[in-house]
């Protein structure tokens, strides 16, 4: 091997490396979208899945709110909310795992009801 070749494959692979790494990790997350349908304000709405939780002081009646998660481990999405009678509610919802990409709709509703619209894969 000549220095010359040895210097193009050093500087090939100084180059491609980076450019395969990234094209090899893949960040699996899954966008969520949380609609408030109940008819009134809430406040402290907490979103707990498996290895976090999100968010958020208040959400106005009729309003969405958006955030992004990456699970790490499996387990179920639990929802708490402080509805306008001021009782807090509690929702359980789908179980997630590690993995899974895709959207999660949440659409709170009257009552302390939800509905859950998962577009998940791999599925759960």
């Amino acid at each position: 091997m000549t220095r010359r070749s040895a210097l193009r494959g050093f500087v090939a692979a100084t180059f491609l490396l980076p450019l395969w790494l990234a094209a090899a990790c893949h960040s699996y997350h899954i966008d969520t979208n949380i609609e408030n349908r109940t008819g009134a304000a809430i406040q402290l709405l907490e979103v707990d899945y498996p290895s976090a939780s999100f968010g958020a002081d208040s959400l106005a009646a009729g309003a969405d709110f958006h955030y992004r998660i990456l699970v790490l481990g499996s387990g179920p999405l639990t929802i708490t909310y402080t509805g306008a009678d001021d009782k807090q509610v509690k929702i359980n919802g789908p179980d997630l795992a590690e993995r899974q990409q895709g959207t999660l709709e949440i659409v709170l509703l009257p009552n302390g009801k939800a509905e859950f619209h998962p577009r998940l894969s791999p599925a759960s």
